[in-house]
């Protein structure tokens, strides 16, 4: 079938991308869905981080590509195999496809799948195979989604299904922003009550970070930014304290607060500075946890001795640690009962058509969320 959608065909361009246009609305040929493998009609998606690092050249992917991988929509058809969904049902994507057979699958880490990171690397379904063309060559695959578009075919462990009660718009931000940031602090870092917690970082991911830690019990919670707007919702989603980044005393204050650091500090920005920030607010035997993919160039100075010496333990998180169709509901359910409000998370909807200003506002640091709306 054919299909509009967003297609990158070159990464590094200059902003603004309103100018520039990284991506271009283009009709490409979806093939059916093969063996395991389902078609969904997208309905709503959110423009992430991780699809602006493609974007700006941070994370370099095969081309050309259709981006996207948070979004929400629904079944319109099964392929071979598939017996667990029907058409019509309404689903959340998740941008890690797992196999169920490698090591970490069947040791409960489908984020760890081996099989799936190796399919995201190479642009294709976890099968193997390609399902995007143009003119007969290949559009590669946004790891197993490329949700900016129309339709996408995607394998059957790319999809949770959920209740079809859920507005699209506030089902989309479950697949990655949610699963990631709340993951990241019940999962990876696994808060407990009474906690203290540092996020350095208030995007999308790491508003939800600060969620995940208020709904875990956290009794101190430092906000740390660049941009004095989202310091302000951090403070009205649960944050104690917020500090600017940019403050000279940033550290100090924060340790300050805290009694000498944090029990958890969390990275969230994806910048070496910013994990460097997360790690020394953490205090004497503290987890500092990043959830950020800088340029695969980018590296961090520990001191070693200082790991050693004050017993710190240093974490990544993907995806939130998360089994999705386990945590997925779970978070919904939070969501309904006013304990995870992601609803105020997002910044604004717009078509895929204005697509280029969307990631113009997202790489200025001062936007959330913002959906694109296929209807």
């Amino acid at each position: 079938m054919k299909i509009r959608a967003a297609v990158i065909r070159q990464s590094g361009l200059p902003e603004p991308y309103a100018s520039s246009r990284p991506l271009s609305i283009e009709e490409v040929e979806l093939a059916p869905p093969g063996e395991r493998e389902v078609l969904v009609q997208v309905k709503a998606a959110g423009l992430c981080h991780s699809d602006l690092s493609t974007i700006n050249g941070n994370r370099p992917r095969q081309t050309p590509m259709v981006l996207g991988h948070e979004a929400a929509g629904v079944v319109r058809a099964l392929g071979p195999g598939v017996t667990d969904l029907a058409e019509d049902d309404h689903v959340v994507m998740v941008f890690a496809p797992s196999c169920g057979e490698c090591m970490p699958c069947k040791e409960g880490f489908p984020a760890r799948c081996e099989r799936g990171q190796a399919a995201n690397n190479a642009g294709t379904l976890i099968g193997g195979h390609v399902r995007l063309s143009q003119g007969g060559a290949a559009v590669y695959h946004h790891v197993g989604v490329s949700a900016f578009a129309e339709y996408c075919v995607v394998n059957r462990g790319s999809v949770v299904k959920i209740d079809p009660a859920l507005p699209f718009d506030e089902a989309a931000v479950f697949g990655c922003a949610v699963l990631t940031g709340v993951g990241a602090a019940l999962n990876t870092a696994r808060v407990f009550a009474g906690a203290s917690v540092a996020v350095v970082g208030l995007g999308g991911v790491g508003l939800n970070a600060l969620l995940g830690a208020a709904v875990a019990g956290a009794s101190r919670i430092v906000a740390i930014d660049l941009h004095d707007d989202k310091l302000e919702l951090a403070s009205q989603l649960g944050a104690t304290d917020v500090i600017n980044a940019k403050d000279p005393d940033a550290v100090a204050k924060a340790k300050a607060l805290t009694g000498g650091g944090v029990d958890f500090g969390f990275e969230m920005a994806g910048s070496v500075q910013a994990m460097e920030m997360a790690y020394r607010v953490t205090r004497r035997g503290g987890t500092t946890v990043t959830a950020g993919l800088p340029h695969p160039d980018a590296r961090w100075p520990l001191q070693h001795v200082n790991l050693t010496a004050e017993e710190r333990t240093v974490k990544g998180s993907y995806m939130g640690s998360c089994v999705p169709p386990r945590d997925l509901p779970r978070y919904v359910d939070l969501y309904r009962r006013g304990k995870l409000p992601v609803n105020r998370l997002m910044s604004d909807h717009l078509p895929l058509e204005r697509i280029n200003e969307g990631f113009d506002a997202l790489a200025s640091g001062h936007t959330v969320r913002q959906i694109v709306m296929f209807d």
